[in-house]
């Protein structure tokens, strides 16, 4: 017995044999293989935007859309878009968008919409809606994969010459397929794209293409957009201006946001024979009192070649530039809606009480990029969101606040994002810009609740090179700088919105005062008649003008009173962010 176990113990503890096959470096090898970028994002398409059935429909127009309005503005062509959506079967949709814009040329059309990182945009500093040169060609490639067809394309210059064809991408290779290539005798002007999708879903939503649309017209006013829906329904957004904003300028970043990475990078190709030049060639506000300067911070001279550049040259450099007050950042490249334009096109659209509107100066973040920030604040009206519950019919109003609150009942705060004027729908929660809004003490700008309140909240982040969390482009990072430019325009826009809701408020008041003298009025006439023997009739008219000459007084004061209340308490909210 005893021999038994020490027998089992013995097997127990010996150690496990080694595997038959062992694998090698030389094995490894074998299975490594190269991938191209249509490769992987064809499995990880989620990486792009595409994925839930309705955020992949808005996904597409969003593409295609902002595309068109990159296509128009850059030609000069006040911008005419047509969105279809046709359903033809369960969740299954074919999405027509045409443009009037420039077109396309046959050797471009597919590296434009069918090749994966190619495009105009990428390799240049300027303020464009698309960046990467991925969204189109990623709606190609979902097309394809979903329902097994090439999308179908029609280019023209509107003077005779257009041309038809078929495309789908080649994963493997990250190259366009261009079928069925053929001239069309046809005066057709601008970009028609057809492709049909699978696992999608409409739905008028706050997620929908419909409400994409919506936000669109708002931040873009020169645009005229018409949306055919499935129920077959037309929604003409009519241009609100046909002022056409400037086309922007390439820029160079900005000093006071660049890195060492930068300086390196640059250094190893740009064509200038010394640092000095290229500093002054490759950034932007670096002259030659600049240089003076910047040489009496350095240990090393500034005429020497920048490729030879180290590591801890570049960091001196960098050093420097913290301990130099340069200027503020070139806005030639930024081209802001406008303050006038977004509260025209707001009231446009949004239809509110009361709208005001701020844009903020060029600032400049991490990397060097300027940014600008543009805010809207919309109060009453058709602003805000028309919740669910809808409204109380069972709400007392005993006093202002129950009155504002019971007008407000079933409307909550719409937080409408933009990036470059192309709305963002989705990753709300993880943008700088919801972020901001949230992070405001609202209720020293009189706003009790900023969850239930009729307010529509405008919010456009424009640069040359937008900070997204990820390749889908529908959140915006919170860099430092990024978030103090938000809540401070977020805080100078509230304090008018306030100087509004505290008149509303007062008026309000006043006029419940009103009523309960009112009510009074004909007892305590009657009284007096019967003392003074006086017309009751007359005694009621003075009593009543009375009031209103009190209440008007009250009123003034109250006025006065609650705009110096809201000023003070908003200039010293500034006074901490600044």
């Amino acid at each position: 017995m005893a021999s038994d176990k020490k027998a089992i113990k013995e097997k127990n503890t010996k150690e496990p044999k080694e595997s038959a096959t062992i694998l090698t470096a030389e094995a490894l090898a074998k299975e490594f293989k190269e991938h191209s970028v249509a490769e992987f994002f064809k499995k990880n398409m989620q990486m792009l935007g595409l994925y839930g059935k309705v955020r992949m429909l808005t996904t597409i127009v969003h593409e295609y859309v902002t595309n068109s309005l990159d296509a128009c503005e850059e030609a000069g062509i006040l911008p005419e878009i047509e969105v279809k959506i046709e359903e033809l079967g369960p969740e299954y949709y074919l999405v027509t968008v045409r443009d009037n814009g420039p077109g396309l040329t046959k050797e471009t059309v597919g590296k434009a919409l069918a090749q994966l990182l190619a495009g105009t945009k990428f390799h240049r500093l300027i303020q464009m809606r698309g960046q990467q040169g991925m969204g189109a060609s990623g709606c190609t490639m979902l097309s394809q994969m979903t329902t097994g067809k090439a999308i179908k394309i029609i280019s023209g210059t509107g003077k005779g010459k257009a041309f038809a064809c078929e495309l789908a991408i080649d994963p493997k290779k990250n190259e366009p397929k261009v079928y069925n290539l053929k001239d069309i005798d046809r005066d057709f002007r601008g970009l028609m794209v057809q492709a049909r999708f699978k696992g999608v879903l409409y739905k008028e939503s706050l997620m929908g293409p419909l409400e994409y649309l919506r936000r669109t017209a708002i931040a873009n006013p020169h645009a005229k957009i018409i949306f055919r829906s499935p129920k077959g329904e037309r929604i003409v957004f009519n241009r609100t201006t046909t002022y056409m904003p400037k086309l922007p300028k390439p820029m160079k970043p900005h000093p006071a946001g660049a890195t060492v990475d930068d300086i390196i990078t640059l250094s190893q190709v740009t064509k200038a024979q010394k640092v000095s030049s290229f500093l002054k060639s490759e950034f932007d506000r670096i002259g030659d009192t600049t240089i003076e300067r910047l040489q009496k911070l350095v240990n090393f001279d500034l005429n020497k070649d920048p490729k030879k550049l180290t590591w801890q040259e570049a960091e001196a450099i960098i050093n420097a530039f913290k301990q130099i007050k340069f200027i503020a950042p070139s806005t030639e490249g930024l081209i802001p809606i406008g303050e006038e334009r977004i509260k025209k096109s707001l009231e446009s659209i949004v239809q509110p009480e009361h709208v005001c509107t701020l844009t903020r100066p060029a600032k400049v973040y991490a990397g060097g990029y300027p940014f600008q920030v543009e805010v809207g604040i919309a109060y009453g009206g058709k602003a805000g969101i028309v919740s669910e519950e809808g409204s109380d019919e069972e709400s007392k109003k005993n006093n202002v606040l129950d009155v504002m609150e019971e007008q407000n009942q079933g409307v909550k705060v719409e937080i409408m994002r933009f990036a470059n004027r192309a709305p963002l729908l989705f990753d709300a929660g993880s943008c700088a810009m919801t972020k901001a809004v949230h992070s405001i003490d609202w209720k020293r700008y009189g706003i009790k609740d900023l969850e239930n309140i009729p307010l529509t909240i405008f919010i456009n982040f424009l640069s040359v090179h937008v900070p997204y969390t990820g390749a889908g482009k529908q959140a915006v990072a919170d860099e430092d700088e990024i978030m103090e430019e938000l809540r401070l325009a977020l805080m100078m826009c509230a304090r008018k919105t306030a100087h509004y809701i505290s008149a509303k408020r007062a008026q309000i008041e006043r006029k419940m005062k009103r009523d309960i003298f009112y009510r009074y009025i004909p007892e305590v006439a009657d009284a007096l008649s019967k003392i003074t023997k006086k017309e009751k009739e007359k005694l009621i008219k003075k009593l009543e003008q009375l009031v209103l000459t009190k209440l008007k007084i009250e009123d003034k004061e109250e006025e006065d009173k609650n705009a110096k209340k809201v000023e003070e308490e908003g200039e010293e909210d500034y006074e901490e962010e600044e």
